[in-house]
């Protein structure tokens, strides 16, 4: 049974953004690993930009400073 995490920043992803993403991280894992896409779960965590950090620092002062 795969279970697949997609952790994104919360800007703005849209359902069908998200109804994709889950259709296609299925898709690779039936077409790759041959598994059973009734028995493959994937959860999209969507993460505060004050939870985020990239290059020593918080993603939301990066966006701040654009």
């Amino acid at each position: 049974m795969p279970y697949i995490n997609i952790k994104v920043t919360d800007e703005n992803v849209t359902k069908d953004q998200k109804r994709k993403l889950i259709e296609g991280t299925t898709q690779l894992m039936v077409d790759i690993l041959n598994k059973n896409p009734e028995t493959t779960h994937v959860v999209i965590d969507e993460v505060s930009i004050d939870n985020w950090g990239v290059n020593a620092q918080m993603y939301s002062d990066i966006k701040s400073q654009s």
